[in-house]
């Protein structure tokens, strides 16, 4: 079917000024604004495959790490920037929703895409000069892959319900959720010291910081919104290597007793040992386990691979018994919502942790900690010099280099329902005990 060409121009035309001037706004005023809309008027047309091909454009997400830690003298200003580059968006109308009737991914031409490459190229993600067309190209692969990056989403490059979900948050609504950060960061604003820990909750991961760069980062998993990880100041002053683990009673009533009625070996299949209140062990075939009222004895499982903590117990003080540590099952780490845990913080790759934490206590090198990790010894270590540990709050921030960061409001803090999207509420597990998800099964 022909079209008629004036018309044609026009309408492009006018598409392309639309997106330029959004997403100019984004970044700078009217002067800026014109000249971002030139180049995309003056790019080519996009639609064929042959020049539309980069591999670099596929890596973009690289370009959102960032060795910035969350926390810092930079924080404050850096959202602040991040404010103002928002305000300009929500001024100048801010993003429409993307829809489409099929998934967009690499290799898809749907009208869909011409609203898709508008978005990000308004947030950021994708450059000008990739242009406007139907074809989700590698720029596009690129960009929505930052975009992943940048919302904690994986990187796939596929507009699926997350993506989508978080893609079509309004402006306005990113923008007020900075502003809410901002009060957040200001009051840890002051001197957070040389080396500390940040566990950052609704991120579900950790930043070891020093000499304000982050030296290591690790995933998470933290509190569900019933049992939520608290937040704290606080200073790590032990390391407990082949931790032991203590049911606590209501464990040992409403788990393990009914456990052991159904198979009386689940405790040496545990290697969870009965301790009486003179430290004595007590054999489990002793134990009447149909008796109205659970043994009162100790059940404390040895350190080991199956042990609920695995190799590592990271203690600070607190009031509510919440500590960080290892665990035996890692496949957690791999999970989008990593939201499961009763409080406690288990931490991905922690001997690497431990090991940063330790450096300036005398006798533990890494290699004196496999050691006594392999040899399974109960082994509590004493910092030298305690370290600050900051759990923290933190769903908006952004980096110097203007990388804005997001994640879910997974407690509900934010004031804005379109914020708590990936939480997974309905899975829920009910609530119970502070350690009840680490009952060994």
């Amino acid at each position: 079917m022909s079209r008629k060409p004036g018309f044609d121009v026009f309408s492009r035309r006018a598409f392309l000024r639309s997106a330029a001037t959004l997403g100019a706004a984004a970044v700078a005023g009217p002067t800026f604004a014109q000249s971002a809309m030139d180049d995309i008027l003056d790019s080519s047309r996009r639609g064929n495959w042959d020049d539309q091909f980069d591999a670099k454009a596929s890596r973009s997400a690289d370009a959102v790490a960032s060795n910035n830690p969350i926390l810092g003298p930079g924080a404050v200003p850096n959202i602040q920037q991040a404010i103002a580059d928002y305000q300009q968006i929500v001024s100048a109308g801010g993003w429409s929703d993307v829809a489409s009737a099929q998934k967009l991914q690499l290799g898809v031409v749907d009208p869909g895409v011409q609203a898709l490459r508008q978005r990000l190229m308004i947030s950021g993600d994708l450059p000008r000069e990739a242009g406007i067309s139907n074809s989700f190209d590698s720029y596009v692969d690129g960009a929505v892959k930052r975009f992943q990056a940048r919302h904690g989403l994986p990187q796939d490059g596929v507009l699926g319900e997350y993506t989508l979900k978080a893609m079509n948050v309004p402006a306005t609504t990113r923008l007020n959720q900075l502003n809410t950060n901002l009060v957040r960061l200001q009051t840890m604003s002051g001197d957070l010291g040389q080396r500390y820990v940040m566990v950052n909750i609704p991120a579900a991961y950790i930043e070891a910081v020093e000499d304000g760069r982050v030296a290591l980062r690790h995933v998470a998993v933290v509190g569900r919104i019933s049992r939520p990880t608290h937040i704290l100041n606080s200073k790590i002053y032990d390391v407990t290597l082949n931790p032991y683990w203590t049911a606590p009673r209501s464990i040992v009533e409403k788990d393990i007793v009914p456990l052991m009625r159904k198979d009386p070996t689940y405790l040496k299949r545990n290697n969870i040992r009965l301790i009486d209140g003179s430290g004595r062990e007590v054999a489990p075939e002793t134990v009447d386990w149909f008796a109205d009222k659970a043994p009162n004895l100790m059940f404390r499982q040895d350190p080991g691979k199956i042990n609920a903590m695995a190799s590592t117990k990271i203690n600070f003080h607190n009031t509510n018994n919440e500590y960080m540590h290892d665990t035996p099952q890692q496949g957690l780490f791999n999970k989008l919502m990593r939201f499961e845990s009763s409080g406690c913080v288990r931490v991905q790759n922690v001997r690497d942790l431990i090991t940063w934490l330790l450096r300036d206590t005398p006798g533990w090198s890494r290699q004196q900690i496999e050691k006594v990790i392999n040899d399974r010894v109960n082994t509590p270590i004493k910092l030298a010099v305690e370290v600050p540990v900051y759990f923290v709050y933190i769903t908006a921030w952004s980096a110097r280099d203007r990388v804005v960061q997001f994640r879910d409001d997974i407690y509900q803090m934010d004031g804005a329902t379109e914020l708590a999207l990936q939480t997974g509420y309905g899975m829920e597990k009910p609530a119970g005990s502070p350690d009840e998800d680490l009952l060994p099964q």
